[in-house]
């Protein structure tokens, strides 16, 4: 495989490979390393050190000792919240360095990662650094002779396994509330794009948060990501990606000690658009929610579902929309679109438009690869979809899109619901009774009434059925790192209760 020494100048320079742990940045126990690889030309961008089980052990007692003995803890929530509102400071003066790491490991549009992937980063830790100080139980009234009340105590050390679509936001969405609630943590980044989580541990270590608190190794999930999930000191585990890799790491918990778990998991969104719904505005929507981040999200509206009122003045406009819409590369500021991951992402997606095409769905629009280097793919979009065919039912994580007409409100709903998945829904309409009916019909953690991606750090996340459990963002997202206790002593004599 060609490394970029041998072919064209990076457009940021690599600084950190190593494990970060204690501290420190530290060679594997096997002194292996993996390539880390540019999506746009399938070149090496730098060797990582792999972290496997030996390494995961050695994070896990630093970060044991760093909860069981160390300060964080410890300090008061204000001095916490002061080191991470630092850090955040930091994340905002290395916004270009970060968003070209993410923009060259994942593929993701520099321009995108610059406006908004990064400075949300800093958003979210900013957000949970002010619940830093408000984290307490509260007073109970017993029954009877009892004076009760609750602690809310940090759950320990915490495992945090993390994808690869949004690498330094995913970082600090889980990153952030463990760290206001006083845990310590080991972090896995994805394989596919460890670069920003290194850079990420290096400002950590600048900001001040103590040596032992925050360890990030990079590594396989198949070694390094199962002994996060089996370890027997580690008392948490928070992850994001498929849920078949969530089946594994739920297993795991169980079987060793039953530590706590939270899963966000994969999606196949729909995105129900009504008659009365302004068509171009409903076009623009469904094509950027399928189409941001090359389809690469979790909650991308992959299947859409349009009234058969509006439908073919909406599929014109769609494919019309669709075949503008430009695909380079992600330094680009006039591309919209970068390449995919990796190789096999790019491979898995092209095989399930094949797929589509054999299963006799319509090929509106797209279906290739674009270019003869990297991983870039048309956006492609299928109609006359049946429900049953594998391109409706299973998470493809790229920009292909299966549109589908429906008749009456009854008839959207069951479509919307006949997924395995439940993770975020779309609704356009003018109608407030059809939006309040279909809002509470469909089994899906966030539904969006006329908009798409509407996340805030203020919003809880997280899905239903197979796409998981446990919420990221706002407040119930530092309650996963948290435990309740109840003190009770009695009371002698009280003249109340």
């Amino acid at each position: 495989m060609t490394s970029h020494a041998e072919n064209e100048a990076l457009p940021v320079t690599v600084k950190f490979t190593k494990l970060f742990i204690n501290g420190d940045f530290v060679d594997s126990v096997s002194g292996r390393t993996f390539e880390t690889i540019d999506p746009r030309t399938g070149d090496v961008i730098a060797s990582i050190s792999e972290g496997t089980k030996e390494d995961i052990d050695i994070a896990v007692k630093a970060a044991r000792q760093a909860f069981d003995s160390g300060p964080w803890p410890r300090l008061p929530g204000a001095e916490r919240a002061k080191i991470m509102m630092k850090l955040a400071d930091l994340i905002d003066e290395n916004t270009e360095e970060l968003a070209a790491l993410d923009a060259i490991d994942a593929g993701k549009l520099y321009h995108m990662c610059k406006a908004m992937d990064i400075p949300g980063a800093a958003k979210t830790l900013r957000y949970f650094a002010g619940a830093a100080d408000k984290i307490h139980g509260e007073v109970l009234k017993a029954s009877r002779e009892l004076h009760a009340y609750t602690l809310m105590e940090p759950v320990g050390v915490v495992g945090h396994i993390i994808p690869w679509n949004f690498p330094a936001s995913f970082f600090f969405t889980k990153v952030s509330p463990a760290l206001a609630a006083g845990c310590t943590m080991v972090l896995k980044p994805a394989e596919q794009t460890p670069l920003s989580a290194l850079f990420c541990a290096h400002l950590a270590k600048l900001a001040g948060i103590p040596d032992g608190v925050l360890n990030v190794v990079p590594g396989f999930g198949s070694t390094a990501g199962a002994a996060v999930s089996s370890h027997m000191d580690i008392d948490a585990v928070s992850f994001t990606g498929s849920t078949q890799t969530g089946r594994e790491v739920m297993k795991a918990a169980a079987s060793s000690n039953l530590k706590r778990v939270s899963l966000e998991l994969g999606g196949k969104s729909p995105l129900i658009i009504f008659n009365d719904a302004d068509i171009d505005k409903a076009a623009e929507l469904a094509l950027y929610g399928i189409l941001l981040n090359k389809g690469e999200v979790c909650v991308a509206s992959s299947r859409v579902f349009v009234q058969e009122g509006i439908y073919d003045e909406f599929e014109k406009k769609l494919v019309e929309k669709a075949k503008a819409w430009v695909v380079g590369d992600p330094f680009d500021p006039k591309v919209q679109q970068g390449p995919q991951v990796d190789k096999k992402q790019f491979e898995k997606i092209l095989s399930y438009i094949e797929h589509g095409k054999r299963e006799g769905a319509t090929l509106l629009t797209g279906g290739k690869s674009v270019g003869n280097k990297g991983y870039y793919i048309e956006p492609t979009i299928f109609s006359n979809v049946k429900e049953d065919m594998l391109i409706v039912q299973d998470e493809i994580f790229g920009p292909v899109m299966a549109l589908k007409k429906f008749k009456t409100v009854e008839e959207a709903i069951k479509s919307a619901n006949n997924t395995r998945y439940g993770l975020a829904a779309g609704i356009m309409t003018k109608n407030l009774d059809i939006a309040n009916t279909v809002s509470r019909s469909i089994r899906a953690g966030s539904v969006w009434i006329n908009c798409y991606f509407a996340i805030d750090n203020d919003i809880p996340f997280g899905g239903y059925k197979a796409s998981g459990f446990g919420k990221d963002y706002g407040l119930e997202a530092i309650h996963k790192y948290l435990q309740v206790k109840s003190v009770v002593t009695p009371i002698y004599n009280s003249p109340w209760l």
